[in-house]
This record gives C-alpha cells, sequence and structure tokens, in this order.
C-alpha cells in the first residue's frame, strides 16, 4: 500500500508539474501577444528621422498641441458613463422583473439582449441612420446621443454579466422576505438585490467603458467625433503623434478600468465586513 501510495504521489507531482508548464506557456504567448504590439507602437512614436537619429519624445510632446484630442477624450469618458448608468438602470429591473414575474419571456429577452452580436456594426449603423434624424431633432447634433446607439451595442454584453449575477443568488427568496417586511418593489430590487450583486454590476460596468472608450464605426459613419475618430483623423495628418495618442489611450483605458475594478471590490470587501 505504502508503494501505491508513493507512485500516486509520484504521478500527481508529474502532473503538476506539466500543467504548471503548460500554465507558463500560454501566459508567455499571451503575454507576447499583448505586449509586442504595444511595444512596437512605443518604439513607432519614438523613432527620430533617419537611420542614425536619437530616440525622442517629439510625437507625446507634441499631443499637447492638438485641443480637439481633448475634446474627443472627454466626450468618449461622458459617453462612457452615461452609457453605463442608463444601461444598468433600465437592463436590471428588467431581468429581475422578468425572472420574478415573467419566467416565460426569459428566453426572448435574453434573444432580443444577444441579437446585437449577430448584427455587423455596418448593419447597424443602416438602421440607426434613420432614428438618429429624429434623435437629433428632439436631442440635438451632440456626440453624447451617440449612448443611445452605444447601449444597443453594449446591451448583449451587459445582460450576461448581470444575468450571471441573479442566478448566483435567490432572487426570489429575497425578494419574498423584503416584500414580506412592505418593501416597496423599488426598495427590492436597489435595497436588496443590487447589494448582493455588486460584483457583475461592477463587470457590466467594465464591459460598457471598455467597449465604448474603443468603439469607432458606429461614430465614424454616423459623423460623430469620439476619441477613436479623432485619433483616425490625427493618423492622416501626423502618424508619429496619433500612434502615441492611440498607445495613450490604451493606457489610460487600462489604468481606468484597473481602477474602477479595485474601488468596487475595496467597497464589497468594506459592506461585506460591516454585515459580519
Amino acid at each position: 500500500m505504502a508503494e501505491v501510495s508513493t507512485a500516486r504521489r509520484g504521478v500527481n507531482a508529474r502532473s503538476r508539474r506539466r500543467l504548471n508548464v503548460v500554465r507558463g506557456v500560454i501566459f508567455v504567448v499571451l503575454g507576447l501577444f499583448f505586449l509586442v504590439p504595444l511595444y512596437s507602437m512605443a518604439e513607432f512614436t519614438t523613432r527620430g528621422a533617419g537611420a542614425q537619429a536619437h530616440r525622442s519624445l517629439d510625437a507625446w510632446r507634441a499631443i499637447v498641441s492638438y485641443p480637439d484630442l481633448t475634446r474627443a477624450l472627454l466626450i468618449s469618458l461622458e459617453l462612457a458613463a452615461i452609457t453605463s448608468i442608463a444601461l444598468l438602470a433600465l437592463l436590471l429591473p428588467t431581468l429581475v422583473w422578468v425572472r420574478l414575474r415573467l419566467p416565460r419571456l426569459r428566453r426572448v429577452i435574453e434573444f432580443l439582449c444577444l441579437l446585437p452580436l449577430a448584427i455587423p456594426a455596418i448593419v447597424l449603423v443602416v438602421g440607426l441612420a434613420p432614428i438618429y434624424l429624429w434623435v437629433t431633432y428632439f436631442f440635438g447634433d451632440s456626440s453624447l446621443t451617440l449612448a443611445f446607439a452605444y447601449a444597443v451595442l453594449v446591451l448583449p454584453y451587459a445582460s450576461r454579466a448581470l444575468d450571471a449575477g441573479l442566478s448566483a443568488i435567490d432572487v426570489a427568496t429575497l425578494s419574498e422576505a423584503a416584500r414580506s417586511l412592505g418593501a416597496g418593489w423599488p426598495t427590492v430590487i436597489f435595497r436588496v438585490i443590487v447589494p448582493n450583486m455588486s460584483g457583475a454590476l461592477l463587470n457590466a460596468g467594465l464591459l460598457s467603458v471598455a467597449l465604448v472608450l474603443g468603439e469607432f464605426t458606429i461614430a465614424s459613419l454616423l459623423n460623430y467625433t469620439n476619441l477613436q475618430v479623432a485619433i483616425n483623423m490625427l493618423g492622416r495628418e501626423n502618424a508619429g503623434v496619433s500612434i502615441a495618442v492611440a498607445l495613450g489611450s490604451l493606457l489610460f483605458a487600462f489604468v481606468l478600468l484597473v481602477a474602477i475594478s479595485v474601488v468596487g471590490a475595496r467597497r464589497h470587501g468594506a459592506r461585506t465586513v460591516e454585515e459580519g
């Protein structure tokens, strides 16, 4: 028996070593996949003119001479905030209500939420263009009206994140307990269910922010300006500066998403400690 257990431990140790090797290889390959393009962008933006030229940061210093980039960045950030808040405020009560009161419509709602994934962006623009004639008439010609289109674009990702969060908790029991104590439906949703799925809300918000900050096609075809459209227009004038802005926007989006994630995790941890 001792020999058998020793042999099993040896087999398990070899399996763990192989698994660690495979994980290391995958990590290195994925790291190179993401880091090599970023390094190439940084190398291009610091490349001087001529074969013997020294490295310089002229392309990065020139960013401040383009005020339209700052304006486009602010527009993209405002769009990200508006889209995330509006989508969560509309989608979460809908999913909760369907799960509690209309379970037969759950598959229909899932199909409608996932439908934008199956429709190419160019087709979405063709359908949205006539609608935006009315949007422009009622709300003006501001780039912030792109939030309507972006809410549709983000819908599949946010809906799956929220649905996973709702599946992880007993929504029916929580709602029945709150209702039996006299709570109304707004209180049930925003004071009982929402605190128990803060992780899902954070994931949906992160996905919304990431998609809005990187979106180009719809804004360009509808003749609106956001950060990606401004970078594309700048590329026709100065390729070095446009690549520098693109790299800076990637790093900025990464830092922003990490900051949102850390803040959300800290608040969830503090709430857990208080409840404990």
